[in-house]
């Protein structure tokens, strides 16, 4: 007598999802290959197998889901609960209780994907190397970014929360360096242009103490020409203007130049000492709104 065999489980497929809780992309760095499960076999008098269950590639909300090596873009992961089906499991094989023979499973889907982070935030702090925005945020937020006195100091976007007396939150980005050329890829541009699409508001950072001989306007101009080559609707956006280290004795002269070229409003900060930072911060929430406050 024949037995009688079920048909077997679906492979897993691997989903990518975005997670609230997930802010970088560095375990899945380490880990470049990624597979799911086969379904269960079909059993005895016409059981089924069971499906395997899915591979979850968690990543954190703003990542794009690119299919290689043509670069098509499966899916923009906006928010948190956003997935998209990678590659989709094979359909388990058919047992002997309706074919004369039992047929295979199918074979799962391969494919390569790149993963790309676009941060999600208020504000964009953006400006040219040194010009105090990690200064700023640390002071400000409950980031904490490293600082020296050296161009790019700042490898990647560093993340902060500020809130006001109501309870409610902004999150700032401190945007690395961008240097003339950026939108081109110079100074690893593209890796830092990128994370500029998705802000609010943006924090334009000047030093307007004008360390080793720079030019508070030209170092404006230079960011503003970079950022309008990169994001066509540029202009559109909003911005507002810090003038930081005013602290230091030149600053003075030469934020009086700087408003004669400049007629955009400006807010005279010393992110070292805190000077100006309370009226940066009411500024801000005026501007960008803020979050709910919490219960």
């Amino acid at each position: 007598m024949r037995a009688v065999g079920g048909d077997a489980g679906a492979g897993g497929s691997i989903v990518v999802r975005a997670d609230k809780d997930v802010r970088t992309l560095l375990d899945i760095q380490m880990k470049k290959t990624f597979k799911a499960t086969h379904g269960k076999h079909g059993g005895p008098n016409n059981m089924a197998g069971r499906d395997a269950e899915d591979m979850i590639i968690r990543v954190p909300a703003g990542t794009q889901v690119f299919e290689e090596p043509d670069g098509y873009l499966l899916a923009d992961l906006v928010n948190p609960g956003d997935s998209v089906v990678a590659a989709k499991g094979g359909a388990g094989g058919k047992g002997n209780h309706r074919h004369a023979d039992a047929t295979r499973g199918e074979e799962g889907q391969e494919r390569t994907i790149r993963l790309e982070l676009k941060i999600l935030a208020d504000i964009g702090i953006i400006g040219c190397p040194n010009a105090g925005k990690s200064t700023l945020i640390s002071h400000v937020s409950n980031a904490r970014s490293k600082v020296a006195a050296f161009p790019f100091t700042t490898k990647s976007p560093v993340l902060g929360v500020i809130k006001d007396s109501d309870g409610r939150s902004l999150v700032l980005a401190d945007i690395p360096g961008l240097i003339e050329g950026a939108h081109e890829g110079r100074g690893l541009g593209h890796q830092f242009l990128r994370h500029v699409e998705r802000t609010r508001l943006f924090l334009h950072m000047v030093d307007m103490a004008g360390v080793d001989g720079r030019d508070p306007v030209e170092d404006y101009r230079v960011i503003r020409k970079e950022l309008e080559q990169y994001l066509p609707n540029f202009k559109k956006r909003p911005f507002i203007i810090a003038a930081n280290k005013m602290d230091v004795p030149e600053a003075q002269q030469n934020l009086i130049k700087f408003k004669k070229k400049v007629k955009v409003p400006v807010f005279p900060v010393s992110a070292a000492t805190g000077e100006g930072l309370e009226r940066l911060r009411n500024e801000l929430f005026r501007r960008a709104g803020g979050g709910e406050a919490e219960a």
